[in-house]
């Protein structure tokens, strides 16, 4: 039987590595958690005098340094001066040299939201007219290979938290006799090396995660100091002085708990163990919650505790699970896991599930709050691939529930031994001892004796490895105990999953702040469109007339942008950015939502690629259609159209 399910759990196992490597590689860049929700000048438009000062106003409070917020010139050079500054609230500003010259600028930001995460973006504006600019590509923080890491990073250190407390757990709350078991004593120890190994490379990585991107600043003190100052940097640093706590408890529940007799002082240390280990799990646990999306947006004071008790009931259920798993698989023929442990694990198991489902249906409307977020945000459509997920566990687990009920005699129950148990192993021992004795006594005076006596101590530990053997054969034939074994084995698999769904929804943009910096952009725009301040409304769209030197950018300027007379501008350019002079420029207004128009206007003829209107009459508000139509030659043209909010 050996033979058989040791194939197909490599190959299971291969699958599940290859589907968490899939999702991580498709998480991407960790998303943003604060979002840009305003900017003064806005983005696109087109002023007649150059700004003193630019400012970005995000959804919560970000971290800024002297290079966070950078304003480029059409050839990509610096023009703000001195560091940004927190104005009010959640706005920061930055002020810009003075005389700045007609052109195209680029603003560019680079910061970390209040949840640890990184945020980047940038935007343009112009002073007087739009034009060419040599500012192509602007770095993404959270991507690249420090990106990667990182993320890889976190995986292991849910991972090894899971393993670790729920391991734990699982000895002594469900099988106590598991504490001499070398395999779980390998799996948690496991579990602690990965959390703290996990935690070492984060804290070496968040200079770099957050900042320039390279994979050479990971070792640089100087910005490691400046993580250290820093709520994620203070987090990390507990949770490795949590750590130390967490290997002083394991050597304790592996040691002196183990080597205990069964009594009241066992049950004192078992107490003892059990507080203890709540209390280094629930620091633990919170050292994610004081950093992470717990810590910020909406009911922080009781979204940090919830988030706490998230964390350990995950751990209770899957740290437990594989446990059971290792226990299934790995324990020793002598000491076979009990029914009564497996049925304790059923009950710690549902009790885990009922604890995700309050707190994982407040997460979700905290992180949510409406349930349109659920299909038009990423944070929603991976919280619905995770409620799928954990639907699917909780299915599989009730068939490991209905192979438990059937086990009854079939596992011995704790405290007893088997056939070929430990009672009887001594007692072979004593016996092979006795016939060495025996045949010591008669060759007594001889040299054979010392040899005979070695023999008989190798036909004793033969005989009880034949027996050993003999008694994991009948154990494993056992079609109750098999069927638990794959279903937990199933569970395990699918938790892998799990927990790398889990993983990518930390690094997502919640989906309440995404909603919300989509309506505040939307109506930052609206009202920049519509004062006079703000320039124009500014839309830029290609067009292929499909003739020789038929290809071109034309874009609009309409100022300013509101119900009654605007003065409109629009200029021709080639692909490589110079003025096109072309034989007829038209432009049409329709709102299609009250089927008024189009409404036609033919602009006169300024200079080179330049045209313009003067008294644009706009009758009513609304999202017009803007429709260009470009003519170069005598039968080539081409029409091309964007909406925007006028009025």
């Amino acid at each position: 039987m050996t033979r058989t399910i040791t194939p197909r759990l490599r190959t299971l196992v291969l699958l599940l590595l290859a589907v968490t490597g899939a999702l991580l590689a498709g998480a991407g860049p960790a998303s943003a958690h604060a979002a840009l929700t305003g900017s003064d000048p806005a983005q696109g438009v087109v002023v007649d005098k150059a700004p003193t000062q630019v400012s970005l106003t995000f959804s919560e409070t970000v971290a800024m340094n002297g290079d966070s917020l950078q304003v480029l010139d059409p050839k990509g050079r610096k023009v703000q001066v001195g560091s940004p500054a927190n104005v009010s609230g959640t706005t920061y500003a930055v002020r810009l040299r003075s005389g700045l010259a007609k052109g195209t600028y680029t603003v560019a930001y680079q910061v970390v939201s209040a949840d640890s995460h990184p945020v980047s973006g940038a935007y343009t504006f112009s002073v007087g007219a739009p034009s060419q600019t040599v500012v192509s590509g602007v770095g993404t923080a959270g991507g690249g290979v420090v990106g990667a890491l990182y993320a890889a990073g976190r995986y292991v250190s849910y991972a090894g938290f899971i393993v670790l407390a729920g391991g734990a757990a699982f000895v002594l709350a469900c099988w106590q006799r598991g504490a001499g078991v070398r395999p779980l004593q390998r799996l948690v120890v496991g579990g602690w090396l990965a959390l703290t190994a996990a935690t070492l490379w984060l804290l070496l990585l968040r200079g770099s995660y957050t900042g320039s991107g390279k994979l050479g600043d990971v070792l640089d003190l100087d910005l490691l100091g400046q993580v250290l100052q820093t709520k994620t940097g203070a987090a990390l640093v507990s949770r490795l002085l949590l750590l130390a706590a967490a290997a002083l408890f394991i050597a304790v529940l592996f040691g002196a708990y183990e080597r205990r007799e069964e009594g009241d002082e066992k049950r004192d240390l078992s107490f003892g163990l059990a507080v203890g280990g709540v209390v280094v799990a629930a620091g633990l646990a919170a050292s994610w919650a004081m950093a992470e999306h717990a810590s910020t947006g909406l009911q922080p004071g009781i979204a940090m505790p919830v988030d706490v008790v998230h964390l350990l009931a995950v751990a209770a259920w899957l740290g437990g699970l594989t446990a059971l798993l290792v226990a299934l698989y790995r324990a020793p023929a002598d000491t076979p896991v009990g029914s009564a442990a497996v049925r304790r694990f059923s009950r710690v198991a549902f009790g885990s599930v009922l604890a995700l489902v309050a707190t994982g249906t407040y997460q979700s409307w905290r992180q949510l709050g409406s349930w349109s977020a659920f299909t038009e945000t990423r944070y929603g459509q991976l919280l619905l691939v995770k409620i799928g997920l954990v639907a699917l566990l909780v299915g599989i687990a009730s068939i490991s529930r209905r192979w438990t009920g059937r086990l009854g005699e079939a596992l011995p129950a704790e405290g007893e031994a088997g056939e070929s148990g430990r009672r009887p192993e001594k007692e072979r021992v004593s016996a092979s001892a006795s016939a060495g004795t025996e045949t010591g006594l008669e060759t007594a005076g001889t040299d054979t004796a010392p040899a005979d006596t070695e023999r008989a101590a190798q036909l004793a530990r033969q005989q009880a490895a034949a027996d050993t053997a003999r008694q994991k054969r009948l154990r494993d034939a056992d079609p109750n105990r098999f069927g638990l074994r794959r279903s937990v084995l199933a569970e395990a698999g699918v938790a892998v999953v799990l927990l790398a769904v889990t993983t990518a929804l930390t690094q997502t943009e919640p989906g309440r702040t995404e909603q919300e910096a989509k309506a505040a952009t939307s109506s930052s725009s609206s009202s920049s469109a519509s004062s006079s301040s703000s320039g124009a409304v500014t839309l830029d769209m290609a067009f292929d007339t499909g003739g020789t030197d038929g290809k071109g950018l034309v874009r609009l300027d309409l100022d300013p942008a509101r119900v009654g007379g605007n003065e409109m501008h629009v200029y021709v350019q080639r692909p490589n950015g110079r003025a096109f002079d072309v034989p007829e420029v038209k432009v049409a207004f329709t709102l299609e939502a009250k089927k008024l128009g189009p409404l036609p206007v033919t602009p006169d003829h300024i200079t080179t690629g330049h045209w313009a209107a003067e008294g644009v009459q706009i009758p009513m508000a609304g999202d017009w259609k803007i429709a260009v139509t470009v003519r170069t030659s005598d039968i080539d043209q081409a029409t091309v159209s964007k909406n925007a909010q006028i009025g």
